[in-house]
């Protein structure tokens, strides 16, 4: 095991453990000349049978990976070889895989698993073009991690290999029973492009509908069998590439892109979709004569009947303690013509998806259709449209349940942003909340672009504002005695994992050992201090509180300091 604090071959320094295998252990590491964080997977000798073989299949894959280069593969930077150990230092990769994803949530929302499974092509259609081409081989959720920012990265190369076209079979059996392709088991003929197409289709399978192929009954069904509602295109394009005659599957990736771009087309029901919107057209059209013949009065009538009714259903949505029916009610007077412009009903919505502590995907596409399709009318009032991006960026930020874990936080970070920046566009100078907006949006551009700019080595000055933006936010909410709980542990989360993951940056920029320490000293008191309500805020109190010692540590080891004291 590597001692966290030591430097390994006289440059990476080991921060902490990130993770552990049956027989390896990954470390994140930096590289302080560099200013760059690397992950450094360890493979020890001590309790591996046959370390000669695994050494052999690890020198492989990382020659192989060295080789390339695209956005959704790790980079082998360096691999240090001796008698009892095996170390690779590669690519920090923030995230989890996408097995944990399916763990823990299920099956995926299928706008995800479409936009995961282009990723997952076009990375596959890079590998097939190099020449000689590469076959993965071992697609499957557990070997595709899902970064903060939504996109993937294919990890573990240990069963790819180098395509060579006399080859009539595959003398070695890899792959996972269930995402496997039948030639992958030895007389069926050798592996190739459209293997991989046949190991993505299973992967989307059980990404889509939460049903495992690795398991009993080992078998891959209609998925709308499963869930009547998920697109009968891309029901399609998975039965396709799951053919078991690999003549039957996609060709290439760049027909299976193609289909997948245009899934919906391939739908059963999109040409009766489209006549649909032919005769929804030439009824709004004949609506829209009757309309005009209506004189000046009778509008006039009309917009006294939309405030009475608008009126009444917000004062019934208040009554009632039914959520369904309190949500309906504020749609439906969002909906009301000459009133799809008034500020409560969405501010009372956004209120309503807080109660619970979780702002879900399905309440996040109701209320981003209402603001989008009635942004127009809501402009005209300014003062009431920034009002609603506010509170619906903050709604993201600190309620979005998409993601992991700890990753869940940052995902939600991002997908706020346009709200906040919204704010910054339309508000007027005065607006009492166009500082914090600017703080929120900065902060979730730093974590959206922060992984573009280690990788390209252009990250040296971007830590020091982050450090003031995050004090800052801390003075805002933690000053605000109005604040929910939840609000105040997340910010709190945020800025410990902050510290511990940037220490060393936030030295290498500038911040001085008696502001870093003073900032981890007042979340320490803040975390020790909040009185939590709830078993779901208990929990997010303690698991920081839990993380603390850890943060610590980091922030030491980084200043070259003891925990107890300064330089």
């Amino acid at each position: 095991m590597l001692e966290i604090g030591s430097i390994v071959d006289d440059k990476y320094k080991i921060l902490s453990e990130i993770g552990h295998g049956g027989m390896s252990v990954v470390y994140m590491a930096i590289n302080e000349k560099a200013n760059k964080t690397w992950a450094i997977k360890e493979v020890r000798k001590d309790g591996v049978l046959d370390f000669e073989a695994v050494r052999q299949g690890l020198i492989v894959e990382t020659d192989m990976l060295k080789k390339l280069k695209h956005p959704n593969l790790p980079s082998i930077v360096d691999v240090i070889d001796s008698d009892d150990t095996f170390l690779i230092v590669m690519d920090y990769i923030e995230g989890n895989a996408l097995s944990v994803t399916l763990r823990d949530y299920g099956a995926q929302p299928q706008e995800y698993v479409i936009d995961w499974a282009r990723q997952l092509c076009d990375v596959l259609g890079y590998l097939h073009s190099r020449e000689p081409a590469i076959i993965y081989r071992d697609m499957k959720p557990a070997n595709v991690m899902l970064k903060p920012d939504g996109n993937l990265t294919l990890i573990d190369f240990g069963t790819a290999r180098e395509y060579k076209e006399k080859n009539l079979a595959d003398t070695t059996c890899l792959g996972t029973i269930g995402y496997a392709a039948p030639e992958q088991f030895g007389g069926m003929g050798q592996t190739d492009g459209r293997t991989d197409i046949y190991c993505l289709g299973a992967t989307l399978y059980h990404l889509v509908t939460g049903c495992n192929p690795s398991e009993p009954p080992y078998e891959i069904k209609p998925i709308r069998e499963i869930n009547a509602s998920l697109s009968g295109g891309l029901e399609q394009i998975i039965i396709k590439c799951t053919q078991r005659n690999p003549e039957d599957r996609y060709q290439s990736c760049a027909e299976l892109m193609y289909a997948l771009e245009h899934f919906e087309e391939i739908d059963d029901g999109y040409r009766k979709k489209q006549r649909g919107k032919l005769r929804v057209f030439m009824a709004a059209a004949v609506m829209t004569i009757i309309s005009l013949t209506l004189g000046v009065g009778t509008g006039q009538a009309a917009g006294r009947m939309a405030t009475d009714n608008y009126e009444s259903l917000m004062e019934e949505a208040a009554k009632t303690t039914d959520y369904e029916q309190k949500k309906a009610l504020y749609e439906e007077a969002v909906g009301i013509p000459d009133k799809s412009g008034e500020k409560s009903a969405y501010l009372e919505l956004i209120k309503l998806f807080k109660e619970d502590n979780v702002f879900t995907v399905e309440e996040q596409k109701l209320l981003v259709s209402l603001i989008k399709n009635n942004q127009i009318v809501l402009k005209e009032n300014v003062d009431a449209y920034v009002e609603i991006c506010f509170e619906t960026g903050k709604l993201f930020w600190y309620y979005y349940n998409y993601g992991d874990g700890s990753d869940n936080q940052v995902v939600r970070m991002k997908s706020a942003i346009e709200w906040f920046q919204d704010v910054i566009r339309n508000a007027p100078e005065d607006y009492v909340n166009l500082g914090m907006a600017q703080v929120y949006s900065s902060i979730g551009e730093f974590y959206r672009d922060i992984a573009i700019n280690t990788v390209e080595a252009s990250d040296r000055g971007l830590y020091q504002p982050f450090f003031v933006e995050i004090n800052e936010l801390m003075d805002q909410v933690c000053g605000d005695e109005t604040e929910s709980e939840i609000v105040v542990l997340e910010l709190l989360e945020l800025v410990r994992s902050s510290l511990q993951q940037y220490a060393t940056k936030f030295k290498t920029d500038g911040v001085t050992w008696e502001d870093i320490s003073a900032l981890y000293d007042r979340v320490a008191l803040e975390v020790a201090n909040i009185e939590t309500q709830t078993d779901k805020t208990t929990e997010k109190k303690n698991l920081t509180a839990a993380l603390l010692e850890d943060t610590e540590r980091a922030i030491a080891i980084a200043y070259g300091v003891g925990t107890e004291g300064g330089e």
